[in-house]
């Protein structure tokens, strides 16, 4: 499915989101108080967005190892990874999230951004992510919320059950792409769910920050 709609994810995730998620992929890595010397692994990377944002802040990471396992976003990730002149930075690997091909306690940070609800094994990737950190390490996912205020919460819902998979039908020709957003959405953890997760991995120091009212939850925490 993704590399069904790789060519035109990118358009999709700015259009849907009003140009919003490039504020939390931000907001995601500033989180990682990062001092230009770190190295970061991008799990389920996709087109790299998330990657190349983090070599790009100021100070950056020096080095993003970028991993997803769909070989058609990755392309197109390596040609954005080309246009911003990251290729000595960044390198983008086929990989599995629940077995990444990195050593322990190699990277000293890490980074999900709307990936981690994808994988169908979350506790063991989970468990990879801290396999790989050094102590002390930084952790910063982003993931979709369904937010919890009343009227936000209808607003949204119908926007994400009804608008969304429609726009997204009739741009990415994918007649179930979109209509899988919303559908593993529901099917998530809950925040306080998910933090028991990071917790029983070894993680600690966890927050979970609401964002844009909700929909979206921006977790942190320390190996």
């Amino acid at each position: 499915m993704f590399d069904a709609i790789a060519g035109r994810y990118d358009l999709l995730n700015h259009v849907l989101s009003a140009g919003i998620d490039r504020r939390w992929r931000r907001l995601a890595i500033r989180s990682l108080a990062l001092s230009g010397t770190e190295r970061l692994v991008d799990v389920c990377t996709g087109t790299a967005d998330l990657a190349i944002a983090a070599c790009a802040a100021q100070p950056g990471a020096a080095r993003v190892v970028g991993v997803d396992f769909a070989a058609a976003m990755l392309r197109v990730g390596q040609e954005k990874v080309s246009r911003a002149g990251l290729r000595g930075s960044i390198a983008l690997v086929r990989g599995d999230a629940t077995r990444l091909p990195l050593a322990d306690r190699s990277v000293d940070a890490a980074t999900v951004a709307f990936g981690i609800r994808n994988v169908e094994n979350t506790t063991a990737a989970v468990a990879e992510l801290h396999r790989v950190m050094a102590p002390g390490g930084r952790l910063a996912i982003l993931e979709f919320a369904v937010p919890t205020l009343p009227g936000i919460r209808g607003v949204y819902l119908w926007y994400f059950e009804r608008v969304l998979p429609l726009v997204g039908r009739l741009v990415s020709r994918h007649r179930a792409a979109y209509s899988y957003l919303p559908e593993s959405v529901a099917a998530f953890r809950s925040p306080d769910e998910f933090v028991k997760l990071l917790r029983q991995a070894g993680f600690g120091d966890i927050r979970a920050v609401q964002l844009t009212l909700g929909i979206v939850m921006l977790y942190t925490g320390r190996a």
